[in-house]
């Protein structure tokens, strides 16, 4: 029997070469996620760019919708949009002004602004924090992701490490991983927080919003620690601090325990009555701001901590709010 390119059903196709033509499953792949047979027919991708192919919905099987953890039995027609990863693509070097707070051989911390995106994507090609780095430290281009090793949201402020050698990137990522990498936000939330606590809920991505993520079953655990600064009228001022790192991870799980963040467009909420309605509808952006960060040294091992001063926007909200 053939497939639809006119191969045995038991021929293993290079997905690389296959971007935008239908194929066969093969048969020995019967029992296996979905994510599983593709890492296995693509092995110079990594599990984590199929699964985002499939959540984008780039993948299609049989013609239709799936999901990740979809079996397979052998002989499903798959189809992957031919849509070029921005990940894969080359970037230019822009001057993009950069506060550096620290730089030696091995990394650059930066103090980021809201508004700046972190890495291109669809829809932002340029103006980001890597095409900055690039313009910054030309070899960077030698490095996976201009040396970046996590993100901030584009609205979200603060410190951000950037590896500007391999073995840096490799020991960075290891204490991410290992979650050794200490990060520390500040978080002005919606309604009053009596007390300190911890939100332990798996993040992932919505089921039915799929650019959004959402406190989900299946999702990666995730865990947040929030402890209170300060109380106003209609909003509470936290710190926070995280295990782990995932996308949007403070946003979705003080929505989650009813506190979303001052000024989120995706996870927010009208505030409630109180004197500082007005005040807290009309800030443009979440008010989440990392303000320390801490790592050990990719080179000695030394203790690196950086702190970075609320940005001049929430500064003044809480001032007013006061």
């Amino acid at each position: 029997m053939k497939d639809p390119v006119g191969k045995p059903q038991d021929y293993t196709p290079n997905l690389a070469t296959l971007k935008g033509i239908n194929f066969v499953i093969p048969v020995q792949f019967a029992g296996l996620r979905l994510d599983q047979a593709l890492a296995k027919l693509a092995p110079d991708h990594s599990r984590s760019r199929l699964q985002l192919w499939i959540r984008d919905e780039k993948v299609t099987l049989d013609g239709g919708p799936c999901h990740i953890r979809q079996k397979v039995w052998g002989g499903e027609s798959v189809f992957i949009a031919d849509s070029p990863d921005p990940a894969e693509m080359p970037h230019a070097p822009e001057d993009i002004e950069l506060s550096v707070l620290f730089e030696d051989d091995f990394l650059i911390v930066i103090d980021k602004p809201a508004g700046l995106v972190v890495h291109p994507g669809s829809g932002n090609r340029e103006g980001t924090l890597l095409n900055a780095l690039l313009h910054h430290e030309p070899s960077l281009s030698a490095i996976p992701r201009a040396g970046i090793v996590h993100r901030l949201d584009k609205e979200t402020s603060g410190l951000l490490v950037v590896a500007k050698t391999l073995p840096s990137q490799t020991s960075l990522v290891r204490q991410i991983q290992g979650r050794t990498v200490k990060r520390q936000y500040v978080a002005l939330v919606h309604g009053i927080v009596k007390h300190d606590g911890t939100v332990d809920a798996p993040v992932g991505r919505h089921p039915t919003h799929r650019t959004k993520m959402a406190v989900v079953g299946s999702g990666k655990a995730a865990r947040t620690h929030y402890s209170v600064i300060e109380t106003f009228s209609g909003c509470t001022l936290l710190e926070c601090s995280l295990e782990s790192g995932r996308t949007h991870q403070i946003r979705v799980h003080m929505q989650h325990v009813g506190h979303p963040l001052v000024g989120d467009p995706v996870y927010g909420k009208k505030p409630l009555p109180s004197e500082n309605s007005t005040l807290l509808s009309a800030f443009p952006r979440q008010a989440l701001h990392a303000r320390r960060l801490s790592f050990a040294h990719p080179e000695n091992g030394e203790l690196m901590t950086f702190e970075s001063a609320l940005p001049e926007d929430i500064s003044h909200l809480l001032e007013r709010l006061k």
